[in-house]
């Protein structure tokens, strides 16, 4: 059958199955009460037959899986289900296939399917009926085996909002989710951890103002300092050692205390301390002190034990209603990725006894190897700053004793005041009482100078925010979400077989880019996914599993510009390589996937420039990826090793070469200057998927600086300025209008023309800005293909375009 694309919502209730036969289990004629309560017991004990049915149904485009019931237990003839779905689509597809599967420990039994063919839901009329269930043959099942559903499907060009971005200050916010939209909010945008008093770029913003940065750890220093009553702290890894207060011209009193000791000194004051770090399995000392991540977990529960502080290691447990084959997976390949601290703070400027909840959500961890500026240095830093804490885990034995480079970092967090911060200690309590083993939460209630979720900002308050908080988690890893399907959709969550999932970080980015009118600029550590619309080349696609929306969705929105003749333009920040040994398996494989996605995308785009006509385009002005890296000559004064790496080594070749790239590690996206996504998730399947790692995330606009009549000039506009200010080392007037291919062409040839100081034999002076083309070709097919004598990356025999994995699972690698 054809396949057409389906762009937009789909609304699908499953309500039951009928007639189904059960011919291979041995209990199938028996009594219902014998069945239950003998037959099936034997067999599920000693192996014989299957034991009780567990039934549930899925939904799939194609071979594309959208959405799945819950499991109905011993009623192998007619379960009812009665679920409802809202499945946002970008798919090319030729039906909607319904399967009813059978649970099994190891995978599942596939008892029929039924289709419903696209063509006939395209005109949005509601679509209600029993369906025939046959057999992979397509032939009917015995016994007149049947399922009753219902469709409709609402294209994308029919919702209101659609490529009109944020057109009123009273946008409701991101629908179907847990936690509401708020008003009267503040935020707070910070670029890497620390900004130094010489990075000031001049960036005028509407009213006369200058946008000014922001600095992230001296803020969090201040809160957990400031803080009387509580310092609740998660972290994919949290590290004592470490110090937040770095810049000698900016010191601080106390600046000189380790995390842990500060720690510990607010928790003996009687400030309660509570800390989730993520429990990496392979870190027992049998295995490896720091485990496969190099988290510090173990070191930090041991470093907080007897003191006041409350540490947690927590393990990403799966929910009830997984397969022993998926508790392993989940409990062994997927993290607890959340990056949150909450505390309580004083009213800023007030002599008064109240205080209030402030949060802090983005992509810093509180550990080693994150404590950067503006100008990532490789080498001139080693002496001070980064001497106690050289981060360099993409060579064999990386050392501050064997010199630079090391890996600088770039992040991106955000502070959060008003009643969404109180949305964040939620998440936290929920957490907590899933995973916290003592009942020690503050019952802040009960805390009269501590203020209740209110607004922080008046309504005409013209730099005043509104603000919405995203997370992807599951049952296993909060308490407290809803039992049934039904009470999951009334509180914006998602149910499967037999767990509840939060999904709404993918929900927030599909409602973003939908909304989308001009641009979108992304920097993340990693892209790639919706595998569904990958070439087959090497690969059977539906074995990935790699299936959500987002790269799809975006190439789906520059086609839709091409088609309407409007200017769309997308820009994507990714690392050069997913830190760790480039050549290595999984890095490679992670690449290879990065290139496939790419692929994907640049067809669709190179498809819709033919059938429009425009034969001399360049894909490249539509859409553009770019890395970020460094290069220093040598100074006088600088840091001397006592060792050298190994000859002949990626090590010793990039520190004669003096250039290594800068870690983009940030999970942000900037839609049209007026509205800004910030947290912990990567664009890949782990983060979105909502049952593997745990993310939180923000998403927020300011109603008074919106892209209405005119472009947004708010602090977002400013943010995104002083991103390209860092990563250029320039203010260009074309930077005000990023949709205007005249912008696209000169980011992109300053990237070129910085890609090839970076990669050229010489060296004369420094770097003079940090962004460069992502060293790949695009073909007017859309093909990425390898830059001419770019095979591997600089110092190193890593291929750029990857290498597909013959023995590494998808599930670890998407």
């Amino acid at each position: 059958m054809a396949q057409l694309l389906i762009h937009g919502n789909l609304h699908v209730t499953v309500f039951e199955a009928d007639s189904l036969s059960d011919p291979g289990r041995a209990t199938g004629g028996a009594p219902k009460f014998f069945r239950k309560q003998f037959i099936q017991g034997i067999e599920e004990t000693v192996g014989v037959g299957k034991g009780a049915n567990r039934l549930y149904a899925t939904i799939d485009l194609e071979k594309a899986l959208v959405g799945r019931t819950r499991i109905i237990q011993d009623e192998p003839k007619n379960p009812r289900w009665y679920e409802s779905f809202h499945i946002y689509c970008a798919h090319q597809a030729g039906n909607v296939v319904f399967s009813v599967k059978d649970d099994n420990s190891i995978g599942a039994t596939v008892v029929g399917r039924a289709y419903v063919p696209v063509k006939d839901l395209l005109d949005g009329q509601e679509f209600e009926q029993w369906l025939q269930l046959v057999n992979q043959e397509k032939e009917p099942i015995g016994g007149g085996a049947r399922i009753r559903v219902k469709l409709q499907y609402f294209d994308v060009s029919h919702d209101p909002n659609w490529a009109r971005g944020i057109r009123s200050r009273k946008f409701p916010g991101v629908p179907y989710t847990f936690f509401p939209h708020r008003k009267g909010c503040k935020v707070t945008l910070y670029q890497d951890a620390h900004v130094p008093d010489k990075f000031v770029p001049k960036i005028p913003l509407a009213g006369g103002q200058f946008y000014q940065p922001h600095r992230c750890w001296e803020d969090i220093f201040d809160a957990i300092t400031n803080a009387q009553h509580l310092i609740y702290i998660t972290g994919w890894s949290v590290y004592t050692e470490i110090t937040l207060i770095r810049d000698s011209k900016r010191p601080k009193a106390g600046g000189d205390e380790t995390l842990g000791q500060l720690l510990k000194r607010k928790a003996s004051e009687g400030v309660r301390v509570l800390m989730l770090v993520w429990d990496d399995r392979t870190s027992v000392g049998l295995l490896k002190k720091d485990g496969l991540m190099a988290t510090h977990d173990e070191e930090t529960l041991h470093y907080f034990d007897g003191s006041d502080v409350n540490c947690v290691l927590c393990p990403r447990n799966p929910d009830n209603g997984q397969s022993f084959v998926q508790d392993l997976q989940i409990s062994t390949m997927f993290t607890h990725h959340q990056k949150i601290v909450v505390v309580d703070s004083p009213l800023p400027g007030s002599g008064s006894e109240q205080r209030r909840i402030v949060s802090f959500v983005g992509g810093i961890d509180l550990c080693d190897g994150r404590y950067d500026t503006q100008f990532h240095s490789l080498f001139r830093t080693l002496d001070s700053v980064h001497h106690a804490d050289f981060h360099q885990p993409n060579f064999t034995g990386g050392a501050i004793d064997k010199g630079g480079p090391r890996e600088p970092w770039h992040d991106i967090h955000s502070k959060l005041e008003g009643s969404v911060a109180w949305d964040v200690l939620y998440n936290f309590e929920q957490r907590w009482r899933k995973q916290g083993h003592k009942d020690v939460l503050l019952p802040l209630r009960q805390f009269s100078e501590i203020i209740p979720p209110s607004a922080v900002t008046y309504e005409n308050d013209q730099e005043t925010w509104n603000v919405q908080v995203f997370r992807s988690i599951d049952g296993g890893a909060a308490f407290g979400f809803p039992e049934t399907p039904e009470d999951a959709a009334r509180s914006g969550l998602v149910s499967g077989k037999d767990n509840i999932i939060d999904r709404s970080i993918q929900d927030a980015y599909i409602n973003a880019i939908r909304r989308a009118k001009d641009f979108i600029y992304i920097e993340n550590q990693y892209f790639l996914g919706s595998s569904y619309g990958w070439k087959p080349d090497n690969i059977k696609v539906e074995d990935i599993g790699a299936l959500h929306l987002i790269p799809k969705e975006l190439s789906l929105k520059i086609v839709t510009k091409i088609e309407a003749g409007e200017q769309f333009r997308v820009y994507i920040v990714v690392p050069m390589w997913p830190e760790g040994f480039p050549e290595s398996g999984s890095v490679q494989a992670i690449l290879d996937w990065q290139r496939r996605t790419m692929e994907m995308m640049y067809t669709d785009i190179a498809q819709a420039l033919r059938a429009k006509q425009i034969y001399d385009a360049d894909p490249k002005d539509y859409l553009t990826f770019f890395c970020l890296a460094n290069r220093e000559v040598k100074k006088s004064g600088e840091y001397i090793p006592q060792e050298h790496p190994e000859e002949d080594s990626d090590y010793k070749r990039a520190q004669e070469n003096r250039r290594f790239m800068i870690y983009v590690h940030a999970k942000m996206m900037i839609v049209d200057d007026e509205y800004i996504i910030i947290g912990s998730a990567n664009i890949n399947q782990r983060s979105m998927d909502g049952a593997r790692d745990s993310e939180i995330a923000m998403g927020a606009y300011q109603p008074y600086h919106l892209a209405v009549n005119e472009p947004a000039r708010g602090q977002i506009h400013g943010f995104r300025m002083s991103l390209w200010y860092e990563h250029t080392g320039l203010l260009d007037n074309l930077f005000l209008n990023p949709e205007k291919v005249e912008c696209i062409r000169k980011v992109n040839k300053i990237a070129e023309r910085y890609w090839d100081l970076y990669s050229s034999e010489s060296l004369e002076r420094d770097l003079p800005g940090h962004l460069l083309m992502y060293p790949v070709g695009v073909t007017n097919d859309g093909e990425v293909t390898e830059l001419p004598g770019t095979e591997f990356f600089p110092d190193t025999k890593a291929r750029v375009l990857g290498t597909k994995s013959d023995y590494l699972p998808p599930i670890l690698t998407t």
